[in-house]
């Protein structure tokens, strides 16, 4: 199949794979031939996820926040395999509250994982990939940021900033070998709700849309396999994503509140 000759001897970096999508996504790209390289605060989440992994692949404890872990730990990697061929940032968080109840230092620490934790992976990995004059760099947004809903706006500010960042720098590698993709799911049945949605009452009122980890990781290939710049799941998401930006003030009045559902 077209994936095992993708995959074969290709070097995958994966960010907050600890658990939810990025842990998925290194056991399905393992299962496939792929070398995963999982990468997260948590050690002992990560040897968890390791015991779970069938192929090859190794675990590194890293903070996307802090530029010299981020810088050491790609070094690290570029010397003992001398290669990333997939960069896949993952590592994010959100806290879903009303801007005017929000904290500041919550605005800081979701910029400074989801957006700057991206940059610095990015910055790190990408002088390698245009000396090979090859790679791909895949960013797992969010539905969030291409339709902002009440009590998101640093949430999908965060994502919005992805989507725009991933655009950009995928027109200046446009003469290389090198694709930039976006990701960009629905909510998702992981761990991130545990601190988005402490109460449980937004999980109960979209439980019946949710996403599960697998079907990600399943998108996730199939970009790697077709080069997709952009893949927006699932495909109500994509349609109302397109129907927004249609029809913006349209929209805002007659879905917003039925859109508000945290």
């Amino acid at each position: 199949m077209e994936w095992i000759i993708m995959l074969k001897d290709k070097v995958v970096v994966i960010t907050g794979a600890s658990s939810g999508v990025g842990a998925e996504i290194a056991k399905l790209l393992a299962q496939k031939g792929a070398t995963t390289l999982l990468m997260a605060r948590s050690l002992e989440k990560l040897k968890k996820v390791s015991s779970q992994i069938e192929g090859k692949h190794e675990i590194y404890q890293m903070d996307v926040t802090s530029t010299e872990q981020v810088f050491q730990t790609m070094d690290d990697v570029l010397s003992k395999y001398g290669k990333i061929d997939i960069l896949i940032n993952n590592a994010g968080f959100g806290v879903f509250d009303y801007f005017i109840d929000a904290s500041l230092k919550d605005y800081e620490e979701m910029m400074d994982t989801n957006y700057m934790g991206m940059v610095r992976c990015t910055k790190a990995v990408l002088p390698s990939m245009l000396k090979r004059n090859s790679g791909h760099i895949i960013n797992i947004a969010s539905v969030a940021g291409k339709l902002a809903t009440a009590k998101s706006a640093g949430y999908s500010a965060t994502k919005f900033a992805m989507i725009g960042f991933a655009n950009s720098l995928r027109h200046e590698l446009v003469d290389t070998k090198i694709f930039v993709s976006s990701v960009n799911p629905g909510p998702i049945d992981t761990p991130f709700f545990d601190i988005a949605d402490p109460s449980g009452s937004y999980v109960k009122n979209i439980k019946w849309l949710m996403l599960t980890p697998e079907q990600v990781a399943n998108e996730v290939l199939d970009v790697i396999i077709s080069k997709k710049s952009d893949k927006t799941i699932p495909f109500f998401s994509r349609v109302g994503v397109k129907l927004y930006h249609m029809f913006p003030n349209t929209f805002d009045k007659l879905l917003g509140k039925m859109m508000n559902q945290k």
